[in-house]
């Protein structure tokens, strides 16, 4: 192992031993792969934990992931880490690996793709070479940054509880208490270089905007500790996490049947008598028990399967992305991940499941359903600029915008749907109200139905919920309009 670097600032290492320390990163010896790219932050982790290697007593390691996104430098960053390694006679795993095909694929967005690709890397290379940590650059802004994406996805404390410094026990981020400024500060005085991606510039990518627009706004108008206020945020929501977790684990293993074959079996009785926050955490934790992980699944999806639970037939079923299929039997509500790719649920006796679809609004805009070829348009009014509300037609729906939030749910209807026509107090079964308005079954099934925070507020083309409607108190006026192309 390469002998410390006398001459490197001193502040950047004490706060990362500091950090190392405090979150009980690091063991003696620890066998640790740092992931470098090439850029600033994982080549300043990469000569910090050089430095203190001898401090802990650990074994280093190095790995690249060639992402063939950047051309000709990307396969310049790959020698570069190379050379870095070569020098400091640390061994260098480096792999290259074309993610825009793995993108198109598996049809990712092309940071998920390239997330999944790295991850799987880091982990297959300590896997092979008795690595027991991987450790990554990701420091205080990053942080900051990240805890605002999630918040304007409209994520809930997961999501605002950030980056966590160690994940599984594995996973380490020791520079996660130093901001962009003190780690170019390092490198720049000890006079290490390091390469510098053009696309971190790219304000085409949210992270980009928040990074050089947004962000550098709120210091300079709103609050020059932004990124400090938002990391405690996030500490104090992940301390409530793990909190709220240790409390959630007791309610999930009573609620649950059975655990086997990759299927999750719970009680509906059990999950009907705690309060819907509990029942959306025990369903995350179903989910995630089945799928591995919770990607791709948002508030949306985990609102309609509670719905499942209020349902009175003795069946209900759920598609959710990646192939979880979730199905209500009586008191069993099942989790199950399916080979195929799920389209349909195929059970003949419950006309709607065998033709679904389902879309999420997050703001008012125009949209296309190509299901049944028609197009919705969201726009939001001032209450003087209302129309005569009884010459609109059935295709077009008023509501009280200050009742309502996004995201909205646009999807067909579902065995089990109820809603309280406009004028009446108690609700009704949407198939009944189908009955009863003689709609054809075939025609239910393309009903389309809007939802708002998991309750239906539109049979569009038939009625409105009493909850939605515009009121003598209402102000603001969201208008909704269905044509057919």
């Amino acid at each position: 192992m390469p002998a410390s670097h006398k001459g490197y600032n001193n502040k950047l290492l004490r706060t990362v031993e500091q950090t190392v320390t405090t979150y009980g990163m690091l063991k003696p010896r620890d066998s640790v792969v740092v992931g470098v790219s090439g850029g600033p932050d994982s080549v300043a982790l990469f000569h910090a934990l050089l430095t203190l290697a001898s401090r802990f007593s650990i074994r280093l390691g190095v790995a690249h992931l060639n992402h063939c996104l950047r051309q000709n430098d990307s396969d310049k960053d790959a020698e570069f880490v190379s050379s870095l390694s070569t020098k400091f006679n640390i061994p260098c795993y480096i792999h290259k690996v074309n993610v825009r095909k793995y993108q198109l694929e598996n049809k990712l967005s092309l940071e998920e793709a390239a997330r999944n690709v790295r991850y799987t890397f880091l982990n297959r290379v300590a896997e092979k070479n008795r690595f027991n940590k991987i450790a990554l650059g990701h420091h205080f802004d990053d942080n900051a940054e990240l805890v605002l994406m999630n918040l304007f996805r409209g994520s809930g404390p997961l999501g605002l509880s950030g980056i966590s410094p160690v994940r599984d026990g594995k996973t380490i981020r020791p520079l996660l208490q130093i901001n962009r400024s003190e780690i170019i500060a390092f490198l720049d005085k000890n006079g290490l270089k390091y390469i510098s991606d053009k696309s971190n510039r790219d304000t085409r990518f949210l992270r980009n905007r928040i990074r050089h627009d947004l962000i550098p706004l709120l210091k300079t108008y709103y609050n020059p500790k932004i990124s400090q206020s938002l990391n405690r945020l996030a500490s104090i929501t992940r301390s409530e996490e793990e909190w709220i977790e240790d409390v959630i684990h007791p309610i999930f293993e009573k609620a649950v049947f059975s655990i086997e074959n990759g299927q999750i079996a719970l009680s509906v009785s059990s999950l009907n008598g705690i309060h819907v926050a509990a029942q959306r955490r025990i369903i995350r934790k179903a989910i995630a028990g089945t799928k591995g992980d919770l990607r791709r699944i948002n508030f949306a999806h985990i609102d309609s399967v509670t719905n499942l639970l209020d349902r009175i037939p003795e069946y209900g079923a759920l598609d959710l992305p990646d192939r979880i299929r979730i199905q209500r039997k009586g008191d069993v509500l099942l989790f199950s991940r399916k080979k195929n790719i799920l389209r349909n649920v195929d059970i003949k006796s419950v006309q709607a499941e065998r033709f679904t679809f389902e879309y999420i609004i997050t703001k008012p805009k125009s949209l296309f359903i190509k299901e049944i070829r028609a197009h919705i348009n969201f726009t939001e009014m001032n209450i003087e600029n209302l129309p005569d509300l009884y010459h609109a037609g059935q295709h077009t729906g008023f509501f009280d915008r200050d009742s309502l939030s996004f995201p909205l749910v646009l999807r067909n209807f579902r065995q089990g749907d109820r809603f309280t026509p406009l004028g009446m107090t108690g609700t009704q079964k949407i198939k009944k109200f189908f009955i009863n308005k003689k709609v054809p079954r075939k025609e239910r099934a393309k009903c389309p139905i809007l939802l708002c925070r998991g309750k239906i507020i539109w049979v569009v083309g038939y009625r409105i919920d009493e909850f939605a409607k515009v009121k003598t108190s209402t102000k603001n006026v969201l208008k909704v309009e269905l044509s057919l192309a």
